[in-house]
């Protein structure tokens, strides 16, 4: 894993000062090395930079940006390609010749004999730029889950792209324009979804897409390559529950197995939990030498897994390193997440994430997490327990459906319930019923939302926000026929899992330099359980059926059996206290009028209401707490 930067510049107006300040934004993202390349072509003056963290071919020959040899391709990369060695053997065998070990050569001889079809081949993470000479154009490229972020920004005579916004904001033309829209879906979701940024002309590479640049007429085209939509389109699969388990389990451990390739120490950040804790029992029966395991936990009982994570290690026999996260642990790391997390991020697991990164970075340079398990197998009892809402709207006629919508507004409009969480409902039930789709159906009485429309509108100084044309499903191509609770597990595949988890986890290993990698997210796994019944994933009222099957195999049942807890802090407490005077202190009607963002009124409001008990979710003060402290990080100077 490693950060990658650059520019394409029209005017030719770069230079080698700008690029290396690009670079050198990304430091964390790889300590090992460094390298720049300007190419002052006819079309436009090519920048590659990149920052390297040595996982594969640990030698200068896997050092980027990487040229072939005829000089007329060149690339750089960030990510793994897994089976790279058996790509190579394939190219090999048609007369490619390597001068290096490295994955990163074997994309770059991949593409110029196959050209981007070579993706296809491709089982990893990645995202990466090549240019060719010979056809005069750019491509950038993401992996099919969206592992690896990919920011780029466009302009009429400039281009910059990079791992991280970070390593765009360095360069002197580039615009700090906040976008409103994506600030209030900010505000409604703590993250910001793909393709939209927090800029304007900036945006994010979609999963499983590629764009194609022109050099000679400056049009740039995107390209959709994989669509995890299109496997849950398929046909179910005609097997029986056994027949799957054991299908599954031996994609399983190939999926495994291959995120263990690597020319240095791998570990696993294991929770306690049943993806987590499968993974590592599968590697570990596998290998005599202990997998190193690390896991965090809390001072407060209720939050604390740490004791179930410690006894799978114990009985899987792994070297199990663990770290008790105090109050002042957690609190000295909130002044750095606006540096690592460059874009509004209000995912407060973002904190235990970089803590048990911190901990693994002594011991190892690759970590796996399990990110995905819930997604992929049905975990979220969310995607079970909303069927009941989604039967009765949908038995409401769609006669009657608008005529009682109208109605919900008038709450909405006068009440003077000082509960957010009341109109939140009301709005979400108007939505519900103004829609017939059942995607949409589905998503408004299961997704959380912490800032309604209405209050949105009246919190953001700028009125004309369009809510509606970004949304947080933009990309529907279900079929209509699909069970409710895989339709859920489809959609928060290409977006919470995006945008959220993935991000979560990508910032806070790269910031310790350590290259988190994702086996549950191997595109063979998805593609399999895609097209598996859903009774399947929830059997006997039981989520991720076949994956605990599979897990107690290995691991008895009474270490595995509990309630889920998952990844959370105690937010409350600590908006409460410790972090209250810096509340306090971003949400002063002086600065929120300097800052000239907010209404100073409807701004304090939320704040006061929130310190007097009317609102409960502290999630709604951090996610104002995140956004000034990044405002402040990367705006304010």
């Amino acid at each position: 894993m490693c950060g990658i930067t650059g520019f394409i510049d029209f005017k030719c107006s770069g230079n080698y000062e700008i690029l290396n300040g690009m670079n050198s934004t990304l430091e964390h993202r790889g300590p090992d090395s460094g390298g720049a390349l300007i190419l002052n072509e006819k079309p436009a003056q090519i920048a590659l930079g990149h920052r390297r963290l040595s996982i594969i071919d640990l030698s200068e020959c896997g050092n980027q940006p990487m040229v072939d040899e005829s000089k007329s391709f060149f690339i750089v990369f960030n990510g793994e390609v897994y089976n790279y060695k058996e790509i190579k053997k394939e190219l090999q065998s048609r007369g490619v010749t390597f001068f290096s070990n490295s994955d990163t050569e074997v994309i770059l001889k991949s593409y110029i004999l196959w050209g981007v079809k070579a993706v296809d081949k491709f089982i990893g993470m990645f995202a990466f730029a090549i240019y060719d000479k010979i056809k005069n154009k750019v491509v950038f490229c993401r992996d099919r889950a969206g592992v690896k972020p990919f920011y780029y920004f466009l302009s009429d005579n400039l281009i910059l792209f990079g791992s991280e916004l970070k390593a765009l904001m360095e360069h002197p033309s580039f615009k700090k324009k906040i976008n409103d829209d994506s600030l209030a879906l900010f505000f409604r979701r703590g993250w910001i979804a793909a393709p939209y940024t927090i800029f304007d002309s900036t945006f994010k590479l979609k999963p499983g897409h590629y764009i194609e640049i022109d050099l000679i007429n400056r049009k740039s085209k995107e390209y959709c390559y994989w669509d995890v939509h299109d496997s849950y389109n398929r046909a179910e699969l005609n097997l029986s529950f056994e027949e799957a388990k054991e299908q599954l389990h031996e994609l399983l451990k190939s999926a495994f197995e291959y995120r263990m390739v690597a020319d240095t120490e791998v570990g696993i950040f294991l929770s306690g939990g049943f993806d987590s804790s499968l993974a590592t029992a599968i590697l570990q029966t596998n290998r005599t030498r202990r997998i190193n395991t690390f896991s965090i936990g809390f001072e407060e009982e209720k939050f604390n897994e740490a004791p179930y994570a410690k006894a799978v290690a114990e009985h899987l026999q792994t070297n199990h390193h663990e770290l008790i996260c105090t109050a002042n642990d957690a609190l000295e790391l909130i002044p750095k997440l606006p540096y690592y997390y460059d874009e509004p991020f209000a995912d407060s697991s973002a904190i235990p994430t970089m803590l048990v990164s911190s901990l693994a970075s002594s011991k190892v340079k690759v970590a796996l997490s399990a990110d995905g398990g819930d997604e992929v197998f049905g975990g979220y009892s969310r995607y079970y327990d909303k069927l009941d809402d989604f039967n009765k709207v949908q038995s409401v006629p769609g006669i009657l459906r608008k005529p009682i919508s109208q109605l919900l507004s008038i709450p909405l409009k006068t009440s003077t319930n000082k509960n957010p969480q009341y109109k939140i409902r009301l709005e979400k039930l108007k939505k519900t019923l103004t829609h017939n789709a059942s995607a949409d159906l589905f998503r408004y009485r299961s997704e959380p939302i912490y800032y309604s429309d209405t209050e949105i509108r009246k919190l953001l100084k700028k009125k004309n926000i369009d809510l509606s044309s970004k949304s947080f499903y933009d990309d529907i191509k279900l079929r209509n026929t699909l069970d409710p609770s895989l339709l859920m597990m489809a959609l928060e595949y290409k977006t919470t899992l995006v945008d959220d988890l993935l991000v979560k986890v990508d910032r806070a290993t790269m910031a310790y330099s350590i290259e988190g990698r994702e086996p549950f997210l191997d595109h063979r796994l998805v593609e399999f359980a895609a097209r598996l019944s859903s009774n399947f994933h929830y059997r006997n009222k039981t989520p991720k059926s076949l994956l605990r099957e599979i897990c107690y195999e290995y691991i008895p049942k009474s270490l595995m059996d509990r309630p889920k807890k998952g990844f959370a802090i105690p937010t409350n407490k600590w908006l409460r206290y410790e972090l209250k005077e810096m509340v306090m202190e971003l949400s002063q009607i002086s600065f929120l009028k300097n800052q000239n963002i907010f209404t100073p009124k409807e701004c304090r409001n939320v704040i006061e209401n929130y310190y007097a008990g009317y609102d409960t979710n502290g999630e709604r003060i951090w996610f104002f707490l995140m956004f000034q402290m990044w405002y402040n990080k990367w705006i304010k100077y």
